[in-house]
This record gives structure tokens, C-alpha cells and sequence, in this order.
């Protein structure tokens, strides 16, 4: 996170859901190291007013209209990428939703279930393999997924460890998305794309009401240095502030 900004004034990022919360820090931090960052969201009006914010504040941030769960919306936002940048040199799959509640195994609403997977999951594989041809371009690609440590199977087996409520949707949800990851990983292990996942820690957000401890600026602060880890970085790891966090 100390590169020069001189060196990144050529690099270009997306941030999907990154109209507030983490995805707006995200895209803010690496903007304020010299990055051009596309801002991915449904909400037109939001995506608009976030990318006047962060103009105001001097970063080189354009909207990218995109709905990560529609092949249509995220074959557009490809194009606009392409003609705006001609390559991508880091991808945060930041969009998520929690499916909503309750989510207790034996009453979950199927459909709860279905729609975390869609957007937390499948909506990442969509965005990635879109985008992954701008990436190859660029010299140094990152792909940074948004986790959580409740996707952790060693800590939701833990016992007393702090796992959160009982969720059948959103935390295997992400228990999936770590899992996607590391066949990215594998499968682009011979490449020079990077490709992690990361936790924010519980995070004062929309996705929680409000209720979590840290601060959007440091639940984005993980997903900024994978996202602008050196050549030499990790590949197919999971990571909070704190290090590397078990599967």
C-alpha cells in the first residue's frame, strides 16, 4: 500500500458493489494510490453520487453499471472496461448479500439459500471469467475475493470460537466462495494472475444493519494490499488483518 502513485496512474481496477460500505473504501483506497477505479453497482443514482464523491476527492473513479447475477449486465460492464481501459489490472468481487434471515438448517427458506449462492458465489465466477481476458493483459493481475471468517470450516468447528448466528445460506455461501478461489488459484497457477480471498472482520455495514465493531475504511484495508501485493504475492489464500486465516 506505499507504491508511488506515479507508478499506478495507468492501472485500472473494478469494485464490484462498490457504491458504499467496504466496496466504496476499497475503491477509494486504491484511488487515493493512483488508481483509475471503476465503480460496479445496480443502483444507478448511488453509483453516480459515490463517483462524484470520490471525484470530489481526486480520484480517477468512473461508474460501471453491473448486476453481477446477469450475464447481459456483466458482458456490458466487460465492454465498457475494454473500451474505457483496454485491460484490468485488479478485479474485487466485492458484491454480496446475506440472503437474508432467519437461516436456521431445518426452517430456511430454499430460496435464502439460492439467492446468497447466486450473487456470493456464481456471481463471482460470472464477473471473473468476464473479465479475465482484460486481466491477462495486464502485467500484474489481482483477483481479490471478499469473504468472510464465517465461511471458515475449521472455525465454525471450533468450539467457542466466534462464528456469528446459524446461517445455512450466507456463511456456506462464502464457505463456497473460499473454495472457488482456491481452483482459480490452481488453475491459474502457471500465470502471473494473483488470486486470494479476503476477510473484512465484522464490519459496520448495510449487510449487518449497522451492527459491526470495525470501520469500512479498515474492512477495506486487507482486500487494497492483495489487491496490490507484489509479483511474488500469495496465490490461493485467505486473509484477514491479522494474517492468514484456516480454511
Amino acid at each position: 500500500m506505499s507504491e508511488d502513485t506515479n507508478v499506478n496512474r495507468n492501472k485500472t481496477a473494478l469494485v464490484t458493489g462498490a457504491n458504499k460500505g467496504i466496496g466504496y473504501e476499497i475503491a477509494a483506497g486504491l484511488g487515493a494510490l493512483g488508481w483509475s477505479v471503476g465503480i460496479g453497482a445496480r443502483d444507478e443514482e448511488r453509483r453516480e453520487a459515490a463517483v462524484e464523491k470520490l471525484r470530489a476527492d481526486g480520484i480517477d473513479a468512473f461508474g460501471v453499471p453491473l448486476d453481477v447475477t446477469d450475464d447481459a449486465s456483466v458482458t456490458a460492464a466487460a465492454r465498457l472496461l475494454e473500451e474505457r481501459a483496454g485491460r484490468l489490472d485488479a478485479l474485487v468481487n466485492n458484491a454480496g448479500i446475506t440472503g437474508g434471515g432467519p437461516q436456521e438448517p431445518t426452517t430456511v427458506d430454499l430460496d435464502r439459500v439460492r439467492a446468497a449462492v447466486e450473487t456470493n458465489v456464481i456471481g463471482v465466477i460470472r464477473v471473473t471469467n468476464a473479465l479475465l481476458p482484460l486481466l491477462r493483459r495486464s502485467p500484474s493481475p489481482r483477483i481479490v475475493n471478499v469473504s468472510s471468517g464465517v465461511g471458515s470450516l475449521t472455525l465454525q468447528s471450533t468450539p467457542g470460537a466466534d462464528t456469528g448466528p446459524i446461517s445455512v445460506a450466507y456463511a456456506p455461501s462464502k464457505t463456497f466462495l473460499n473454495a472457488v478461489t482456491v481452483q482459480y488459484a490452481k488453475e491459474l497457477a502457471d500465470t502471473n494472475v494473483l488470486v486470494n480471498a479476503v476477510c473484512p472482520g465484522f464490519t459496520a455495514t448495510d449487510l449487518n444493519g449497522f451492527r459491526g465493531v470495525r470501520t469500512p475504511q479498515q474492512g477495506a484495508a486487507s482486500a487494497i494490499r492483495l489487491a496490490t501485493v507484489p509479483d511474488d504475492g500469495p496465490r490461493g489464500r485467505f486473509f484477514n488483518d491479522d494474517g492468514e486465516l484456516p480454511w
